[in-house]
């Protein structure tokens, strides 16, 4: 779940006369998107059935939801529109694909599927680093005594984090949930539910938001995992006429780490905590038992990050950024490859399977002159 932050400048392809009818993208599913509309059209209509225009997609702009975007070619009553326009993102989560987010909630089950810490801290990290906040929910709480849900919150608390323990059977930490997202957002913004499947974010939301009805699904008995019940992103209302959006995520069990091994060690609190302090003495400092490393090994997660960093670093360079820059393609950055990982251009390589087969010029096999 990382995030790119795309800036303030206007993207390729918006038109010097945007359309006039604006709206959010709430849902995307298959090749249409659901847009809710900024003010309502004829006959009170606040949602329509987008697709999106083909010049977009041929700037390299894709539409994700939580995305502004302005309408043409609407039919008011068919309920139909086209997406034409695409508004300057403030950032964008990577996975779940959800732009201009402005909290992040990581919900993980303490029992079924058991707490994994290895797979919560790759969570937590792809979550902090889509520099919003972050709340941590542990679910199915109602499951555990009040001894054994002490030592998990005494556990985490040195992680930089206060777990917030709720319930959707008993309706533990519910209300306090709801107030955390509004008080976080100030009444506004995208909230996003991440984490495992199975872990009951879709139940999580059907106790926040009352009629809402989403589908759910037992854990699977034998595997213990979660069966994936959310197919696709979506947003929905916290309250009836209210700004702070929530979006249900399909849940995915093996979020990926930065690249970045700098980003990586900026995304442990404990470690930004120490590093406060005062920096290492290099500048490119592992901090695992480097020379003058400030964060040292005393901390209760050291080994997690160690095996974290231990998978980035063992990764083959072609799913890792570069050394050699980065190049603008379609309004967005993208790395460079270096040479040996850059893949042939078909084109060329067309133009000289051509050549070996053209037959030989006669001039060129004629005998030189005596």
């Amino acid at each position: 779940m990382s995030a790119t932050d795309s800036g303030c400048s206007e993207p390729p392809g918006a038109g010097a006369s945007p359309p006039s009818i604006k709206g959010r993208v709430v849902a995307l599913e298959a090749n249409f998107c659901q847009v809710q509309l900024d003010h309502p059209g004829p006959q009170g209509v606040l949602r329509l059935l987008c697709t999106r225009r083909t010049r977009l997609a041929k700037t390299g702009l894709q539409v994700s939801v939580g995305d502004r975007v302005g309408l043409e070619g609407v039919d008011w009553g068919a309920g139909r529109a086209a997406v034409a326009s695409l508004e300057p993102r403030n950032n964008l989560l990577v996975r779940p694909a959800v732009a201009n987010v402005t909290q992040v909630l990581v919900v993980v089950a303490l029992v079924e599927p058991e707490l994994d810490p290895l797979q919560l801290t790759r969570f937590l990290v792809t979550a902090e680093a889509a520099g919003v906040p972050l709340q941590l929910v542990l679910s199915k709480a109602d499951r555990l005594n009040p001894e054994e849900l002490a030592a998990w919150v005494e556990r985490l608390h040195p992680w930089g984090y206060d777990p917030l323990l709720v319930s959707t059977l008993s309706g533990q930490g519910i209300a306090e949930l709801r107030s955390r997202l509004v008080k976080s957002s100030c009444g506004g913004g995208i909230a996003v539910l991440c984490g495992p499947s199975g872990v009951g974010k879709s139940s999580l939301l059907n106790a926040l938001i009352p009629g809402l009805e989403l589908r759910v699904a037992a854990v699977s008995g034998r595997l213990q995992r979660g069966r994936h019940t959310t197919r696709h992103v979506e947003l929905h209302a916290l309250e009836a006429g209210g700004d702070l959006l929530v979006a249900d995520t399909p849940g995915f069990n093996r979020p990926a780490l930065p690249a970045d091994l700098v980003q990586l060690a900026s995304a442990f609190p404990e470690v930004r905590q120490r590093l406060q302090e005062g920096g290492c003495r290099f500048a490119n400092c592992r901090h695992l038992e480097d020379p003058g490393c400030r964060v040292g090994r005393d901390w209760p997660r050291h080994p997690l990050y160690r095996r974290c960093l231990e998978e980035i670093e063992a990764s083959p360079p072609l799913n890792r950024r570069s050394q050699g820059g980065t190049r603008q393609k379609g309004g967005r950055e993208e790395p460079l490859l270096e040479g040996q990982w850059r893949q042939a251009s078909r084109r060329q390589g067309r133009q000289e399977l051509v050549g070996e087969l053209s037959p030989p010029d006669p001039e060129d096999s004629a005998p030189g002159p005596p």
